[in-house]
């Protein structure tokens, strides 16, 4: 590992870091008072975090029918108020009995 490449990747990766953290506190000094901004905002971190597991979901069995039946069953659990490691554990087993099942045709 050569550091005079490692040091300036590192200080640059810590100073977007800290702007990305710093600049809201800088730009909103007040509380925002539109209903549509703090809307905006209380969603925002759950639309990304869609957008980026809705893609591996689907192909991280390699199987589009394992993939799908598994967010099935994941959905219908998180639906229904289950725990974490339930829909998890169910979804899992989901994709891995359709694999199987797929396997002996």
């Amino acid at each position: 590992m050569n550091w005079s490449y490692f040091l300036p990747y590192v200080l640059t990766m810590a100073v977007v870091t800290y702007l990305i953290r710093m600049l809201p506190l800088a730009a909103f000094r007040r509380r925002i008072s539109s209903r549509f901004i703090r809307s905006f905002l209380y969603y925002v971190p759950y639309a990304v975090l869609s957008a980026m597991t809705f893609p591996a979901i689907l192909y991280a069995t390699g199987s589009l029918p394992s993939a799908c039946a598994a967010l099935a069953v994941a959905l219908g659990l998180a639906w229904m108020e289950k725990s974490l490691l339930t829909v998890a554990i169910a979804a899992s087993a989901a994709a891995f009995a359709i694999q199987v099942i797929a396997s002996m045709i």
